[in-house]
């Protein structure tokens, strides 16, 4: 036992094992989202996984005598703690899907991952997130609607999730910084293979600003197949997913897909006729898209998935309301439903009437409250 277990708690050290069991699983040659779930739904969990004769391994429709044998010598082929460690020195933290830091939404998808490494902070306000995608070689026209709607959704309170691409993506996310909100990004390969690499410092900033997530260990590199596999991630960390600019044959259109199949809204920005990175879009707009002329077309469908959220985790008004700062809050908290007088929130809150202007004013862009006629205002819900 090393210095560093020695001195854990029992319920860190039971902590620790579990995360090793799923990280384990999670590393074996052969084992993907779908199989790895499979045999959880089989065994009811990782323990057990481990535990299983190899005869009850391959019971498991997809588990050959090959993966059986992989399964049964990970408990001493795989160094978990040398990842582990690794991770450590490199600030990137393992989330598993049992840790109440897990995000809520990733966990109800049919194939989540059993861990996250996720380089940056994972934060309860990031439940009312966002996806913007589409393709990497964006039109002038695709850059302008992708920073234009990231940003105002990020002025709302949404986080933005995407896939650190070049064209849409990382429009998306730069948007998303540059509004002061928070942004998420899911990569295909390991944390320290950033793709593509001229992204390097645009990683730094959506570390500072949320966090770079991936189901890969640091040092895998990021593979063809595995970025059909990242997208369903993307899709899985959001109440909805716009695709701006998107060929017939886009990975964009993978996203959607997978958030059709996980109950997501998928949302499409028309683009000209003529356009190859329209066709994508407008196939999407045909078979049921919700168009997407304004950030409002977004905010009216995703309202009631706010306002209805996952069972056990409290009922949000508005994401606006996760990112007000405390004068905000304050001048918020003394406005009613019904019209309520500009000068009355003086006294309510005794900030100085330029303060309570500056803090009505932040509140209207997030559509907070509304200015009635004269000098009154109100919440708009």
């Amino acid at each position: 036992m090393t210095s560093s277990e020695h001195h854990r708690t029992a319920a860190e050290r039971d902590h620790h094992e579990a995360l090793a069991h799923s990280l384990r699983l999670s590393l074996i040659p052969g084992v993907g989202p779908r199989l790895r779930q499979s045999l959880l739904d089989h065994f009811g969990s990782v323990d057990a996984v481990f535990e299983a004769p190899s005869e009850a391994l391959r019971r498991v429709p997809g588990v050959g005598p090959k993966t059986a044998k992989a399964i049964a010598r990970s408990l001493d082929e795989i160094d978990v703690e040398a990842e582990i460690e690794h991770c450590r020195q490199l600030g990137i933290s393992l989330v598993a899907r049992s840790s109440d830091a897990y995000p809520s939404w990733l966990r109800e998808i049919p194939d989540p991952p059993e861990v996250l490494f996720v380089r940056g902070q994972l934060e309860p306000r990031d439940r009312m997130a966002v996806a913007v995608v589409g393709t990497r070689h964006a039109s002038p026209y695709g850059v302008q609607q992708a920073r234009r709607l990231a940003g105002q959704l990020a002025r709302c309170g949404l986080t933005i999730v995407s896939g650190l691409a070049r064209g849409i993506d990382a429009a998306a996310h730069r948007s998303a910084i540059e509004a002061g909100g928070r942004t998420l990004a899911v990569l295909a390969g390991g944390l320290e293979r950033i793709y593509p690499p001229e992204h390097a410092g645009l990683a730094d900033e959506v570390t500072a600003a949320g966090a770079l997530l991936s189901e890969m260990p640091p040092r895998f590199r990021p593979l063809a197949g595995m970025f059909p596999q990242r997208n369903r991630l993307i899709s899985g960390l959001s109440l909805g997913v716009v695709v701006v600019e998107a060929a017939t044959r886009s990975g964009a259109l993978i996203t959607a897909r997978h958030a059709c199949e996980q109950g997501r809204e998928v949302f499409a920005v028309p683009g000209r006729v003529d356009s190859r990175t329209s066709r994508g879009c407008h196939r999407l707009l045909r078979d049921g898209a919700k168009l997407v002329e304004t950030v409002d077309d977004i905010l009216e469908e995703i309202a009631p998935m706010i306002e209805s959220p996952a069972s056990g985790e409290p009922a949000l008004r508005s994401p606006a309301e996760l990112n007000l700062n405390p004068v905000e809050r304050s001048v918020l908290e003394a406005i009613d439903h019904e019209p309520t007088p500009i000068d009355s929130l003086v006294g309510a809150t005794g900030l100085s009437m330029p303060r309570v202007l500056a803090a009505v004013s932040a509140l209207e862009i997030r559509r907070l409250v509304r200015r009635m006629s004269g000098q009154w205002v109100a919440r708009t819900r």
